[in-house]
């Protein structure tokens, strides 16, 4: 099966060469060192007395199976197939996720150049008269007016002798790294929010059928009831009753239609077309297999999987490498700058060496009164990095709770389904006994009628509760994180000393 296209089309960024060198070879870094934070404690699993390990008989858990890319695939279905195929290649969500992710690498980038020297060259040309009384120009030639051509290179460095630059530039690496999770997030939602449109789709068309079937049943006994009754054989108030079940069964198709109709328009924007262009490819419930087997991460596993946390964990790294610039911001600086050039008052004697000339200067900068405002900004600082921690970790508390509900709700539907497909099978039963006895002539046709509603009652209850199983099962794969990390395009690189694992850049 050919990979779709990926939510982001990710290089590996590499630092080599004297780039990597200046970024990895910092004299003194101050502030904190980041360290991931560990994840919560679920040695028991996800639910309360452990992860089941079974669902259903025909349905079971693989602990700690890995979850694939396409996990969709495990439904069986072509069409859902060509359907999340078409979404992930026209969505305007992954399209701007990509570009904010090409954002953010320039920035970094941008942000590493200040860790280099800066470098630049001017010419400048002057025509002058002096004032002979006044200032006369001050040449070894005596021309007023005079020409005068100077040309220079100027060279400016700053030693991050605290490692204030350094933890800038691994601040904005770990914002490149949040965004290139939630690049991630972004192609997780909309492959789950396809699966979910598209079993409801599904799930709408049969229930429409079911209710079509009931409501032309009750419509039939609703006719035979009115000739019973014009023989003398049902009371008036039996048939009245009857007129209540048709009109409330017939009541029930517009809200079913109106939801199939929205739902078509959903899946139309999910796949990047307008509701007028249709088009919008109707899904089969019968042809949607569930998944015989579900793969659940281990907890452990389940930090690194999720694109919410790991950028929820970036933007942990970014607060504490923020931390480190609002402390360097306080303490000394020590800028050198330099020029060479040269000044004639001809352009062919620029390159004279009688006429070059160069200046190197070296100072010492620190701040002394600046009415609180570094140290204010370092206390905001480590406040946010106080608030990153606490959001990281109720974002790994909601991870967990997702899978736990997800499980809960996967035992729920099974059992759901179990009692729909008994009562189900009972009605069918009933229908039956009904059949035998009119074919016997021990019964009228009221019997069978009735029975036959039963049995459409409780198939559209069987009809329900498979969509619910359906979905739950791709919420749990959504939950467990959507499989992104087994993308052929995925890739991380090396540590890099003082910076997060994953070095993230978009090319399309």
């Amino acid at each position: 099966m050919p990979q779709s296209r990926p939510a982001v089309s990710i290089r590996t960024l590499r630092l080599t060469g004297a780039a990597g060198a200046a970024l990895m070879l910092a004299a003194c870094q101050v502030g904190p060192d980041f360290h991931g934070p560990p994840a919560p404690s679920a040695a028991a699993g996800y639910a309360a007395g452990g992860t089941p390990t079974a669902i259903a008989p025909d349905q079971r858990l693989a602990s700690g199976a890995d979850v694939p890319a396409r996990w969709w695939e495990a439904y069986g279905s072509p069409e859902l197939n060509a359907l999340m195929d078409q979404a992930i290649k026209a969505s305007p969500d992954i399209e701007s996720a990509e570009a904010a992710l090409r954002s953010t690498n320039e920035l970094y980038l941008a942000q590493h150049g200040a860790l280099l020297p800066t470098v630049d060259a001017g010419y400048n040309f002057t025509r002058q008269k002096f004032s002979n009384e006044i200032s006369p120009p001050q040449l070894n030639s005596t021309a007023n007016p005079y020409s005068l051509h100077t040309l220079q290179v100027n060279v400016g460095y700053t030693p991050d002798v605290f490692g204030g630059l350094h933890r800038q530039a691994e601040s904005a690496l770990a914002q490149a790294e949040a965004q290139r999770y939630q690049a991630e997030a972004a192609y997780l939602t909309l492959t789950a929010n396809v699966a979910a449109a598209a079993i409801q789709q599904a799930s709408l068309i049969a229930q429409i059928k079911d209710a079509e079937a009931l409501a032309a049943s009750d419509r039939k006994t609703l006719e035979t009831l009115r000739r019973s009754e014009q023989s003398g054989e049902v009371a008036a108030g039996d048939v009245a009753a009857q007129e209540v079940v048709v009109a409330q069964a017939e009541q029930a198709l517009p809200p079913l239609r109106k939801q199939l109709a929205q739902q078509n328009d959903l899946i139309a924007f999910l796949i990047g077309r307008t509701p007028a262009e249709g088009g919008v490819p109707a899904l089969d419930l019968d042809q949607l297999t569930l998944p015989a087997e579900l793969p659940v991460s281990l907890p452990s596993d389940l930090v690194r999987h999720r694109p919410d946390l790991r950028a929820a964990e970036a933007n942990l790294h970014a607060a504490s490498a923020d931390v480190g610039v609002a402390i360097a911001a306080r303490l000394p600086s020590f800028p050198l700058t330099g020029n060479v050039g040269s000044q004639s008052a001809e352009f062919g004697n620029l390159f004279s060496s009688p006429n070059f000339f160069w200046t190197v200067t070296g100072a010492i900068a620190a701040p002394i009164y600046e009415g609180g405002q570094l140290k204010h900004k370092q206390k905001s600082a480590e406040a946010l990095l106080d608030q990153a921690k606490a959001q990281y970790r109720g974002a790994a508390l909601a991870a967990f709770q997702n899978v736990a509900d997800s499980l809960q709700a996967l035992q729920g539907d099974a059992r759901s389904l179990d009692a729909a497909t008994a009562v189900d099978q009972a009605a069918a039963r009933s229908l039956a006994t009904a059949k035998k006895q009119l074919d016997a002539g021990e019964a009228s046709i009221l019997p069978l009628l009735t029975a036959e509603q039963a049995q459409l009652q409780a198939r559209a209850a069987v009809t329900q509760a498979r969509a619910a199983r359906l979905a739950d099962s791709a919420a749990l794969f959504q939950s467990l994180g959507g499989g992104w990390w087994n993308r052929t395009d995925f890739a991380e690189a090396e540590p890099v000393k003082g910076g997060p694992a994953a070095k993230p850049a978009a090319q399309r």
